[in-house]
Order: C-alpha cells, then sequence, then structure tokens
C-alpha cells in the first residue's frame, strides 16, 4: 500500500482526478449494497434535490475547474 501511496504522490492533480473517476466507476459496478440508514439518507438528498434541482453545480463545471487549478 505504501508503495501505491508514493505513486499518487506523483501523479498531476489531472490525473489524479481521472483515477478517482474510475475508482469510482468500478465501485458503481461492484454495485454495493446500502443499509436501510444509507437508502434513507440517499432518499433524503434525492428528495432535497427535486425539490430544488438548479441548486446543483454540474460535474462537467467542477471537472472543468479542477482541471484549470492545474
Amino acid at each position: 500500500m505504501s508503495d501505491l501511496r508514493n505513486q499518487l504522490e506523483n501523479l498531476s492533480a489531472a490525473q489524479k482526478v481521472e483515477l478517482l473517476e474510475a475508482v469510482w466507476e468500478s465501485l458503481e459496478a461492484d454495485s454495493l449494497s446500502l443499509n436501510a440508514a444509507q437508502r434513507a439518507e440517499l432518499d433524503e438528498r434525492i428528495a432535497r434535490h427535486e425539490q430544488n434541482p438548479s441548486d446543483v453545480i454540474p460535474w462537467e463545471q467542477v471537472r472543468a475547474h479542477l482541471f484549470k487549478a492545474k
């Protein structure tokens, strides 16, 4: 694990973002099961979003900002 941490230190911010995206996608593919508390939290977040859908920052804008900050 320490070798992996050392390799991470050598990546640029953009490369780290790409790596995070790949890890996130692999987690989604694993289709993790949620417990009742986690499901309730997600349902609450979805409900809040549906009440105010314009109160978000699209991923494309976040990603663009991250790549500009290199």
